[in-house]
């Protein structure tokens, strides 16, 4: 009555493993979209401080302005980063890695199991103990010598 022992079964580690996989999932996707609406922002900059402000007009590489590679090479970025959380998480999501750790620890026990059976063979353990006349059983103690 004085103590009560909170019930910690595999539901409840299931249960937390499952709130943790929910909340770094959706961490993932709102930093995606924290990321979509700062390159949306920062384009819109850049392209107001080339055209607006004329800040180095006259710099074109490959015949396009400056802010033009800068808004593409941001936009494959975003890309990429669009693209490993909603297109690889899916296939390398939770499932995935929980199969790929299941495989590993197989292979492992598989290992061990081979390296122990190789040791078994080369140091084989004597199944007859030999018995040291010097022991005495606590059971039945000696009898003394003079007796």
């Amino acid at each position: 009555m004085l103590s009560k022992k909170k019930n910690t079964s595999k539901l409840d580690a299931e249960n937390r493993e499952l709130y943790e996989y929910a909340r770094k999932r959706t961490l993932q996707k709102k930093r995606l979209f924290q990321h979509f609406v700062v390159f949306l922002i920062g384009a819109v900059f850049l392209i107001v401080l080339n055209v607006v402000i004329g800040y180095q007009e006259q710099f074109q590489p490959l015949g396009y302005n400056w802010f033009v590679w800068a808004v593409l090479l941001w936009a494959l970025i975003f890309l990429v980063h669009f693209f490993n959380v909603f297109v690889i998480h899916t296939f390398m999501g939770k499932k995935w890695q929980d199969r790929q750790m299941e495989l590993l620890v197989k292979k492992q026990k598989e290992k061990i199991a081979e390296m122990q059976g190789k040791v078994e063979k080369d140091y084989p353990l004597n199944e007859a103990k030999e018995t040291r006349n010097n022991r005495t059983d606590p059971e039945t103690p000696r009898k003394p010598y003079n007796t």
